[in-house]
Formats: structure tokens, sequence, C-alpha cells
């Protein structure tokens, strides 16, 4: 170490002014985290680096090389592209073309009104059906979605939060109608409620009752449902909402130790559910920064979860984790400059380990994505998988003075995050008072301001622009299906036994009203009497209120 501390200053005073004379530096270098980047990383950046400590090997603990012995050398991460537009009929087109060309799991886009627990028909809903996502109102839309698609071998990913258990219900029951019994189902629910409050708003119920339907479900998989992943606790939205990598860990982190500590203060049996817990991280352009954000990200939580809470079984300490390009990144201007921007971020989510991968399509900053863009958004993931060769060996970029330094920031300032929200009261209470809230919109504000002063460069942005419109073929959602949509529900609310109907609603609402009481049971046999998402919700409503958020400024 004094060789390479002696050597690095003479570089510093003798080399490198001679080289600063002729071709001065472009000016300070940081990461989208605000950690300074350095000209050089050498040994003496990770002088007490404890490769047992730190590293160690995959598969075991602190799983910073990965989650698994073997990783992409026994299996490749799950392809699994985000689709769902329009009717479920044409969703069920996307996924089974989707399917044809390769991808191994689905991931089930829901629209506004759906992810809001309202029916296609409610006043709210006009001119939101099928827009962002598939329109699901009732058990019919669901078996239309998922026709002539292998339950028992694909597994099915469905964004969906403060409504999940309607739509877990709905999926059981497809299942069970296709012969699959609940216990061979596998997939994720997002179940995410608290990030909704963070930064996608699309709450429906406040954070009580809401965390209460969360541990609902926790309870009821780990009886019933072993393949199923109960929640993805998701730092994606936070992430496109404004959050640095930092932030994101931290943010993420502190909402899945709120979800565990619930679990356990219901009397749930650690070891039980949290192997079942995974998580939703971004994929975002600063290559290496995003690397050590996965590595950091795993050594953290397999810690939280070994120490903070002694989980004994290891699977209870490993971070799973899907990871979606990002969104926010893609720009409207010279659209095919994304197809580089998701290579990118998707190559870093690979070298960091994930375990299912989504890519964006290139379209995107102009529409939900078209049949060829989507294609060639999974054609990406192929190529890196099968041409690449990052996927042969494991963690390639351990050992990086680099990484590993990046790696060590961002543990230790996401830990340090964690502890001023767990001197709050934690996750719920940081919430509540708007503190994730803010330092999300001051990062997205200062992220901004780079733009506009052209500090922080976007190619075809606010560099590198032409005037030239590149024109390409975008989806456009028909205004008719709504309309036809309009017709389905009616039909069904007029051929149900409106008895039964009555009789299964003031059951859930009247189980609703006892704390410890799980609604899984109660929300299936609603499901089952062709009881509408809407109607459901509504019945939860009465209950429980809706939540109103706090002023954040």
């Amino acid at each position: 170490m004094e060789e390479v501390q002696q050597r690095k200053e003479n570089w510093e005073k003798n080399t490198v002014p001679k080289s600063l004379e002729k071709l001065p530096e472009k000016g300070d270098f940081s990461m989208s985290s605000d950690i300074p980047v350095g000209r050089i990383y050498t040994p003496l950046d990770i002088a007490d680096f404890d490769y047992s400590h730190a590293l160690g090997f995959p598969g075991e603990f602190p799983f910073t090389r990965g989650v698994f012995p073997t990783m992409y050398r026994a299996r490749f991460w799950t392809m699994r592209q985000y689709a769902g537009f329009g009717t479920a009929e044409q969703t069920n087109q996307r996924f089974r073309y989707l399917l044809e060309q390769g991808q191994k799991g689905l991931s089930v886009a829901f629209d506004l009104p759906t992810q809001l627990g309202l029916d296609c028909d409610h006043l709210s809903a006009q001119g939101e059906v099928g827009k962002a996502g598939v329109s699901v109102s009732s058990l019919k839309d669901m078996e239309i979605i998922f026709n002539e698609i292998p339950l028992g071998d694909v597994t099915t990913s469905m964004t969906i939060n403060a409504p999940a258990m309607v739509l877990l219900a709905m999926y059981i029951l497809v299942g069970a109608g296709r012969g699959v019994e609940q216990h061979r189902l596998g997939g994720t629910v997002q179940n995410d409620i608290l990030k909704e409050y963070v930064a996608r708003n699309l709450y429906i119920f406040p954070p009580k009752p809401s965390i209460r339907m969360v541990t609902d479900i926790f309870e009821y998989c780990s009886q019933c449902m072993p393949r199923w992943n109960t929640i993805s606790i998701s730092g994606y939205h936070m992430r496109e909402a404004g959050a640095d990598a930092v932030e994101e860990v931290a943010f993420t982190l502190a909402n899945a130790i709120a979800y565990v500590q619930a679990a356990i203060d219901r009397g749930l049996d650690l070891d039980k559910f949290a192997g079942r817990l995974s998580f939703f991280f971004a994929a975002h352009n600063n290559f290496f920064e995003e690397i050590a954000k996965y590595r950091a990200a795993r050594r953290l939580w397999a810690r939280i979860m070994r120490d903070r809470f002694e989980a004994q079984n290891p699977a209870s300490w490993r971070l799973r984790f899907h990871t979606q390009t990002s969104g926010v990144s893609l720009t409207a201007q010279q659209p095919y400059n994304n197809l580089t921007r998701v290579t990118l971020q998707a190559l870093a989510a690979v070298l960091g380990g994930t375990q299912s991968l989504h890519t964006n399509s290139f379209d995107e900053a102009h529409a939900l994505p078209s049949k060829q863009a989507a294609m060639l958004a999974l054609r990406t993931q192929q190529i890196i998988a099968y041409e690449s060769g990052v996927a042969d060996t494991i963690d390639p970029v351990a050992g990086s003075y680099f990484v590993e330094y990046l790696t060590d920031q961002i543990e230790e300032r996401a830990s340090k995050y964690i502890q001023r929200i767990d001197a709050m009261g934690g996750a719920v209470a940081a919430i509540e008072t708007g503190f994730m809230q803010r330092e999300i919109a001051d990062n997205a504000y200062r992220f901004q301001k780079e733009i506009e002063t052209e500090k922080r460069t976007i190619v075809g942005v606010n560099k590198f622009t032409v005037d030239e419109k590149i024109r390409i073929k975008l989806l456009r959602i028909n205004a008719a299906i709504e309309r036809k949509l309009l017709r389905r529900i009616s039909h069904l609310k007029q051929q149900r036994d409106k008895k039964s109907v009555s009789a299964v609603l003031r059951k859930l609402h009247n189980a609703a009203g006892y704390e410890n009481v799980n609604l899984v049971p109660f929300m299936l046999q609603a499901v089952k009497e062709k009881v509408t998402l809407g109607e459901i919700c509504n019945a939860l409503r009465e209950v429980f209120g809706e939540y109103k958020p706090p002023p954040i400024y």
C-alpha cells in the first residue's frame, strides 16, 4: 500500500499536470447520488477491503455476488416484458405473441381505473379505460387475458397495489378453472402500497388498513401458495419520481422493514414468509452506479434480515429482485436513441445480478409499445444473454476498485438514511410527515435544473439535437373499446345472482371490521360470485375510508 500511495502521489505530481496543460478535464464528476467520482481508483480506495465480509461467494451471505450459487450459468434471468392495453382480448394476443418470441414470464400492466379500484363503468374511469394498461373489472376479464396460456408453466407478475388482493383472487380462480391448483401457481403481485404514498399516488385506503391487507396476503400465500412472491417492494417508482440511487435503495429497504415488522407484529413466522419477499429496482443510465447499487442493496438487506430481524433461514436473507429499465430516461426526441439507453441499462442490471428483467421499448415516450418495439426490447435481452458472454461467469465486476468503492459508498449512505427513518418512527411515519416525498422532490428538481443549465447532457434533448421529425408507428387505443367493455360489465351485472352478490359483499364488509381476520378467503368468495373489482373496493372503502395525502410544502 505504501508503494501504491507513493506511486500515485508521483503520478499526480508529475504525470497528470503535464496532461492537464494540454487537455484540461471537463469539470467536476459525480454520480446521480452526488457521490464524487475520482480520477482513478486504486487499492487505496478499498484499503480495509475484507473479501469474506464484503463479498463472500454467490448464494452465501452476504450475497453481494448473487443470491444463487451458479447464477446465470444454470439459468438466465426471467425475460419478462411488461404489457397490457385495451381489452382483455388485445392483451391476451400480445402475451401469446411475446411467449412465441421466447419470453419466459408475463408481466401485466393494468389501466388507471383498475389500479384505483374502479370498474370500467365508473364515471371517473371515462376516457382512461384501457389506455395505460388492460382494463379488468371482473373475473371474466381475467379469464380472457390468460386464455390458452399455460399458467402452470409460466410465471405472472401483476403490477397492482391497492386492489392487489382482488386481482390475486381472480388469478387464483382462473388457475382453478384451468385445473392448476393454487400451490402450483408461480408469480408476483406487486402489493407495495407504501411507495404509492411516496411516489406514485395510486392508493385507495389509508396506510394502516392497507398494510393489514398486505400482511393478509403474506399469511395466506405462506400457507397456500408456496411458489408465489407475496410482494414486490418497489424502488422503481420512487426512482422514476426523482430519487437518486442511494435514496432508491434506502427508501425501498425502509419500506421493506415496515412490512416485515407489520407481519411479525401480526404473529407470522418470519422464516415462513420472508423467503417470498421480492424487490423491484430501476436501471438508469449511470452504468457503474447501477451495478454497485444492486450489489449494495443485496448486502445491506442480508445484514438487516440476519442481524436486525434475526432470521434463521438463509433464504430469508436473500434479496431477489426484478429490474425494469428506466422509463423516465426515454426521450420523445430522436426515439431510436432509446434503444442504446435501454441496452446499457439492461446490461447494468445483468452485471448487477437481477433475477428478472423488463426492457422498455424505444417508443414509450410517445405511447404504449408497438408490437415491433416490444419485440426489439425482448431481443435486446436475448442478445445480452446469448451473444455477449457477460453471463458466463458470476459477478465479473467484483474486485474492481471503482465498483467495490461505489458499492461500499451506496451501502453506507443508504444505511444512514435508514437510521434517520428509524429515528422518525419508521417508514410509515416518514411518509406521513412527507419526509421521503420531500427528499425525492428536491432531488428531482436538482436533476431537472442540471438538464436546463446543460450541466447534465441528455443526447438529443439539450445537446446533439436535430430539427427533422422522425416518424414512428405508434400503438393507438381505439375509443370503441370502452363501449365494448361497458356492454360486457352491464351484461355481467344483469346475469348474475343479485342476492348472492349482496350476501358476499356483506360478509366482506363485516370481516374487514375485524383486524385479525384474513380477507383473502372472503375475496375469493366474492370474485367467484361475479362481484366486480369496483364493488369489492367500495365495500372496503365503507370500512377503511380513503387516504388523503398531507401537504408536502
